[in-house]
């Protein structure tokens, strides 16, 4: 098959890389310049486990090119992916304009029948604003629009469309359902994944199912911080619910919220809708404020262990990206901590595997920040460690390594790696999330 999709971001390049794969022939379109340069240079502008290999090997093979040409990705595709951005706007709703300014170039220059696909997260009843823009351009009336949410998260992307449990679909069209299943039919060989509906249904799904899970983690982070109260340990509460199938072990996992491009902007997104509809939604408005206030728990916990004074001291922190196998450090746990450290006159020395750019990019080069090579190196006349970022090569700790390069023995775990009456052996003033002991309730 001939595909379009347009947008070079995360969701963009996972959906034209992984269709490529399979043989169709794709054009991935974006308005951004020097991203489609950076692309036909063979760089890829975001880190993802095995996806610049991907769009390599189908841009070398003649499967993949990329383009600023909205008029030929137009004519280029019988199915037209549309990929691109819907930032948070000030009330927390989705912003469209990227979304509508595709739906208004296919009505520019569409010349004959399109099957128009939403793969973007959008609000209920956006098929139906992207229907009327391409109609309103009076070129059209052999088109459809449905709706293909994605299920992609960041770190397993490729595997998650190439594995993924469901294809959700939402159109009322025989023709649309049809030109799905050819397009995702190498990836659905074992069984048959997809879920049709109507587009709003569709729509919602996405939204309903990030929720889930930001509540899930929301809920876990509220019982961590009843433990600490209580004197409990939430690991071991975690392994006696999670053994419950109606439960289950995943996202489950306490620590110091989530962060990233989804859970934040959609749970505020969703909220904004059901505002909009008279809705008080007030689970989600509970997630939300959860989570807000977890970020913070880190540097609280710090402030207190150093008794206050944070003035002069040097923090080092490890992770930065929201999650492992990842670049993105948008909503990420580690902003809340590092600007809260600058806010007190403390400086930064932090180590991530992948995100060290990204953390450039965004703060620049300062005099409080250092951003080491190795996570040993971080440690460096430290007063503290902090953990916000779970990488595997955090998993196993030196404790003696520890011991030796911080000023001061005290670790901050937010994310529960290790054993607490292990570090505490080793001399280590060890605090983690919900763990029975917590600087801020001893």
């Amino acid at each position: 098959m001939r595909i379009t999709v347009f947008g070079a971001g995360y969701v963009g390049l996972v959906t034209a890389a992984c269709l490529a794969d399979v043989g169709h022939r794709v054009l991935c379109a974006d308005v951004d310049v020097e991203r489609v340069r950076t692309l036909d240079r063979g760089e890829v502008p975001i880190y993802e486990p095995g996806l610049k290999t991907m769009l390599a090997r189908n841009r070398e093979e003649g499967r993949l090119a990329f383009t600023t040409d909205a008029g030929q990705a137009v004519r280029f595709g019988t199915l037209l992916f549309i990929a691109v951005g819907t930032p948070a706007g000030e009330n927390g709703a989705a912003d469209l304009k990227h979304v509508l300014a595709v739906a208004a170039a296919i009505g520019e220059h569409i010349d004959g029948y399109r099957l128009v696909i939403n793969k973007s997260t959008v609000p209920v009843g956006t098929a139906d604003r992207v229907r009327a823009v391409i109609a309103e351009q009076g070129r059209a009336d052999d088109f459809d629009v449905c709706s293909n949410p994605e299920f992609l998260k960041e770190g397993a992307a490729i595997e998650d469309f190439t594995r993924g449990a469901r294809i959700v679909v939402g159109t009322e069209s025989e023709r649309a359902r049809e030109l799905m299943r050819e397009c995702y039919g190498p990836y659905n060989w074992n069984r048959d994944k997809f879920i049709f509906m109507d587009t709003r249904s569709a729509e919602l799904t996405k939204y309903a199912a990030n929720t889930m899970l930001a509540t899930k983690i929301s809920f876990m982070n509220e019982m961590a911080n009843l433990a600490e109260h209580l004197g409990a340990d939430i690991e071991q509460v975690r392994l006696g619910i999670g053994s419950d199938p109606r439960i289950g072990y995943h996202f489950i996992y306490p620590g110091c919220g989530y962060g990233g491009a989804c859970f934040p902007k959609d749970i505020q997104a969703l909220e904004s809708m059901a505002r909009d509809a008279g809705y008080p939604a007030r689970i989600l408005q509970a997630v939300e404020q959860v989570n807000r206030a977890q970020k913070d728990t880190l540097f609280a916990k710090l402030q207190k262990a150093l008794e206050g004074d944070l003035a002069g001291k040097t923090i080092a922190v490890w992770g930065l990206a929201y999650k492992p196998n990842t670049d993105d450090m948008r909503e990420a746990p580690s902003r809340s901590l590092m600007e809260a450290v600058w806010a007190q006159g403390g400086r930064i020395q932090a180590y991530d595997p992948e995100a060290a750019q990204e953390c450039r990019r965004l703060y620049g080069q300062r005099p409080d920040l250092t951003l080491a090579d190795d996570r040993y190196q971080a440690l460096e006349g430290a007063d503290a460690l902090v953990i916000c970022t779970e990488w595997k090569e955090f998993r196993v700790v030196d404790a003696a390594e520890i011991t030796a390069r911080l000023r001061r023995p005290l670790v901050i775990d937010g994310r529960n790696l290790y054993d607490p009456p292990a570090l505490r052996r080793a001399g280590i003033a060890y605090f983690a999330v919900g763990r029975g002991d917590s600087v801020l309730t001893s």
